[in-house]
């Protein structure tokens, strides 16, 4: 079966068991590891793998091929993108027109980011930039961009590149709607045993929590020079309750997300009954 997803010690962590032969009656994974945007728009292009990690912001435009597996995914509190400078701004008046760069154009942290800036930044910002989220903060502190949209370890690491933090995208949704940031969603093709592949993630999940010593070098392999402390911190952040199970508050904010977005006219209207 093949699979895509990052090389973030989250899905590391998740998906060693799995990967490595030792969830019983599991298919072996052929891995791909790519970042979001790439994830994305290989799920949007309809030639991707049969399971992905994307960003639920690109759910609308994948429904018809793929269906949103409950587990395995990222969301949480206190987990939520950063918007950062390179300055001592905090007005996030101080955006209006700049260049901003970000993970991905159908990233839930881009579509996080146009819902705030709608409300917060007068006139609006000026160019979008997109750029591997590894290449953001380099580039703030460089002073190639003005702002840089950050996802998963830069909420650890960003102090070490000298940046600023304008404003946490979650605690402003969660202050918004009392409901968790969905980030990202496990996919995986209609035509597949959708029940299975489920028990299959719980299982390796379970198998992470159960035994995390095991996964350890497989999750810094891929860490992107990341150091231990980072990363163990980065798994506890972002594998939780959700990852084993969206439940009803999950679903909850995966459907206020894209409605919200949707009226918008940020994302296409979807059949929210899909997503179930």
């Amino acid at each position: 079966m093949k699979i895509a997803f990052s090389p973030c010690p989250n899905d590391t962590f998740v998906f060693h068991a799995w990967a490595h032969g030792l969830i019983p009656g599991a298919p072996e994974l052929d891995v791909t590891y790519a970042d979001i945007d790439i994830t994305n728009n290989l799920a949007a292009s309809g030639k991707g793998p049969d399971v992905l990690k994307i960003s639920y912001a690109a759910l609308p435009w994948v429904l018809s091929d793929y269906a949103l597996i409950p587990c395995g995914g990222a969301l949480g509190r206190g987990c939520g993108p950063l918007v950062l400078t390179a300055s001592d701004a905090v007005d996030a008046a101080s955006l209006s027109g700049r260049r901003v760069a970000v993970p991905s154009e159908r990233s839930t942290a881009y579509l996080l980011f146009r819902l705030w800036a709608a409300q917060n930044v007068p006139g609006g910002v000026g160019e979008i930039v997109v750029m591997p989220f590894d290449k953001i903060m380099p580039a703030v502190r460089d002073g190639e961009i003005d702002a840089g949209l950050v996802i998963h370890e830069a909420r650890f690491t960003f102090p070490s590149y000298g940046l600023t933090m304008l404003t946490d995208l979650g605690n402003w949704w969660e202050a918004d709607t009392g409901l968790p940031i969905p980030l990202g969603a496990i996919i995986a093709r209609r035509t597949l045993d959708l029940d299975a592949i489920a028990k299959w993630i719980r299982a390796s999940v379970k198998y992470a929590w159960a035994h995390p010593e095991v996964s350890r070098d497989y999750v810094m392999q891929h860490a992107q020079e990341m150091n231990p402390q980072v990363a163990e911190a980065h798994i506890k952040l972002y594998v939780n309750e959700f990852t084993a199970n969206l439940g009803d508050d999950g679903y909850a904010a995966v459907t206020a997300l894209l409605s919200r977005a949707a009226k918008e006219g940020l994302v296409p209207e979807v059949d929210l009954q899909k997503l179930l």
